[in-house]
């Protein structure tokens, strides 16, 4: 049984004691507008995020509170990429970035699809 939670949980002036005793410390962002996640094929955004970071022996950990949205992120397409299907394929420029998309900004994919 930990000391001070009887059966009602702990009171929050000791549980700011006990933590500051321990070295560890939690403060809150205030007015954050929007937290955006970002991986290589999508982003997850909150954007109604409470966050907080906890300082525990020098290491800072930020824990986010909210409701995510998960967003599917476009492959970017460099223009070297359309003109050089462009040329090996012969098609329009158009065509060119929308097989590139559709293999992912693989050029040996898009090029296949197109030459079939």
């Amino acid at each position: 049984m930990i000391p001070g939670m009887g059966g009602k949980g702990m009171n929050p002036k000791k549980m700011k004691q006990m933590m500051k005793q321990m070295g560890i410390s939690v403060d809150e962002i205030s007015d954050v507008e929007q937290v955006i996640i970002r991986t290589p094929d999508k982003d997850i955004v909150f954007n109604d995020a409470n966050v907080s970071i906890m300082n525990a022996q020098g290491v800072d950990t930020y824990q986010i509170v909210g409701t995510p949205k998960e967003v599917a992120r476009e492959v970017e397409i460099p223009e070297d990429d359309v003109r050089l299907v462009t040329e090996q394929t012969g098609v329009s420029e158009d065509k060119a970035k929308e097989a590139l998309k559709n293999a992912n900004g693989d050029l040996a994919e898009a090029i296949m699809q197109l030459s079939s």
